[in-house]
């Protein structure tokens, strides 16, 4: 149970919308191109990941039951792997897939599910990401923070 004091001193129960992460960003590029950036391993492999991270490894069955493996590495050595299984594949606006981290021993986490919506806004294109739901309020923000990392470089990717 994840718990935390209240401004009263009180516990209080993390409820699921605590636990959800919710960003949007508008990307000055058509819809077409960025769903290409979620789909195509040759694109995905040019942002994926916090920034100063590369992608050595990917591979994705983009379709309903596919699944999707990505390997993180740091260039200390470190390597995060990711993978999940595609739920939905809309082209060119709305992806639905589970995450879950690959653990020490080899066995997959808590999994999590996102959502990717994808609209044409005069601007280009408005990703909605909602990934829910997380272990705990900490868990989320630290995706938060690697989300918004790696937005960067797709921004960057798209230009």
């Amino acid at each position: 149970m994840n718990d935390t004091l209240n401004s009263a001193g009180g516990v209080h129960e993390e409820s699921a919308d605590d636990r959800t992460l919710v960003l949007e960003r508008v990307f000055k590029a058509p819809t077409d191109k960025v769903f290409a950036a979620w789909t195509d391993p040759q694109i995905l492999v040019q942002w994926w990941g916090p920034e100063g991270l590369s992608i050595p490894e990917c591979d994705l069955d983009v379709r309903p039951g596919g699944a999707w493996t990505t390997t993180m590495a740091g260039k200390d050595g470190m390597q995060l792997v990711v993978s999940g299984v595609y739920r939905e594949v809309s082209p060119p606006t709305r992806l639905v897939m589970t995450w879950a981290w690959q653990q020490e021993d080899g066995t997959r986490g808590h999994e999590t599910e996102i959502v990717v919506t994808l609209e044409e806004v005069p601007e280009g294109t408005r990703l909605k990401l909602v990934q829910s739901v997380f272990q705990s309020v900490e868990q989320r923000d630290n995706h938060d923070m690697g989300w918004q990392s790696t937005f960067n470089d797709l921004d960057r990717v798209l230009g």
